[in-house]
């Protein structure tokens, strides 16, 4: 079709495209949320904002990537389409089933082991349409390290969406490593570079909504959602990334994954440790929500939400960046990964640190 022989055209059209339905959607949910997606304001609630506020994002997201795909479909008809591309089919089926889950969730609180068998179901999708992380040996380990990054990024997303903006601009950070990767590598147009642009204009419309002071949270569904397609992202252009030892030989080797795993994907991965250790050292669940994230405790030490959610935005392009540096220039060695690793590890030191310091002060 004439349409994809003109690339930067149907980037900018698939962009804009989101953005306006995007935009349009939320506005269209926001005037009919009087009761619908927000919860009983009686209702304990561990959010940051102390406001009930319709929990509606989730739904702009699936439905504009529903009209993506299909007109997507559309435009690449026959062997190319999105249709006889059973990755793209899994995702589909695992996006829909994370945002379903969601939506019941916000709806009606559903019990934790529930959204954890789901979660898990979600990932055994992916593994039977082909896509899994392929970087251990041990097939085993593959399949059980595919599901337990799909839960952990769908759990992470979900942790991190606590204060205004930050899920949605973390997000956008990792769309924008997947599209300046494939930017940069000059093959063929792939399917998650369009979804990547789309997932990108559908986020940059909400944000008009979830810029704090917001007007609505994208809820369970949203983050579900989310989580679902950032872990994809994970597996197909970090997991998966493999490094050249030899002119003759593609290998792919643990450490390095990690490394670009922690790079890409720093915020939620921090945010989520830190919780995690902070609240099982005072013996308390780290599955209960609380206001305790890094988010609440720069605002603590004077740091506002607009900034906070720029400062995570800053920090996840950073480290898409010297991903990027890293794939580039560099051959594989363990130094060499090691010193990349820095980035990340200084990252959790840091707000570890944060965490820490504030809670002793309290106890003085």
């Amino acid at each position: 079709m004439p349409l994809l022989q003109n690339i930067p055209l149907l980037f900018v059209l698939l962009f804009c495209g989101t953005f306006i339905f995007s935009t349009l959607i939320n506005e269209l949910l926001l005037n009919f949320s009087k009761n619908l997606g927000t919860r009983k304001h009686n209702e304990v609630q561990m959010r940051w904002s102390a406001t009930a506020k319709p929990a509606l994002g989730g739904l702009s997201f699936y439905i504009v990537f529903l009209l993506a795909f299909i007109f997507l479909e559309l435009i690449t008809q026959g062997s190319a389409g999105f249709f006889s591309n059973i990755k793209m089919i899994g995702l589909l089926f695992a996006l829909s089933l994370a945002f379903l889950m969601g939506l019941a969730d916000d709806a009606f609180d559903t019990k934790p082991l529930a959204k954890f068998i789901i979660q898990c179901l979600c990932g055994i999708i992916l593994i039977s349409t082909g896509t899994k992380i392929n970087t251990f040996e041990s097939e085993f380990l593959n399949y059980g390290f595919t599901i337990f990054w799909l839960v952990a990024m769908m759990n992470s997303i979900n942790m991190l969406d606590n204060m205004d903006a930050v899920s949605s601009m973390v997000s956008l950070a990792i769309c924008f490593f997947v599209l300046l990767t494939d930017f940069e590598s000059n093959t063929e147009m792939r399917p998650m570079t369009l979804l990547s642009i789309c997932i990108a204009g559908t986020l940059s419309g909400f944000l008009i909504y979830n810029w704090h002071p917001s007007k609505m949270f994208m809820g369970d569904s949203g983050s579900q959602f989310l989580g679902v397609f950032l872990a994809f992202c994970g597996i197909e252009y970090c997991w998966n990334a493999p490094y050249v030892a030899e002119k003759s030989q593609v290998t792919l080797y643990p450490l390095h994954s990690f490394v670009l795993v922690a790079l890409v994907f720093a915020m939620p991965l921090i945010d989520t440790a830190v919780v995690c250790i902070n609240r099982i050292s005072k013996g308390s669940s780290p599955f209960v929500g609380g206001k305790d994230h890094t988010t609440h405790h720069l605002f603590y030490n004077g740091v506002t939400e607009k900034k906070t959610a720029l400062l995570f935005l800053a920090i996840n392009t950073v480290g898409g960046l010297l991903t990027r540096l890293y794939l580039k220039n560099f051959t594989f060695s363990v130094n060499t990964s090691l010193l990349f690793a820095l980035y990340p590890f200084f990252l959790f030191a840091f707000f570890l640190y944060l965490t820490k310091r504030k809670r002793h002060e309290k106890a003085k």
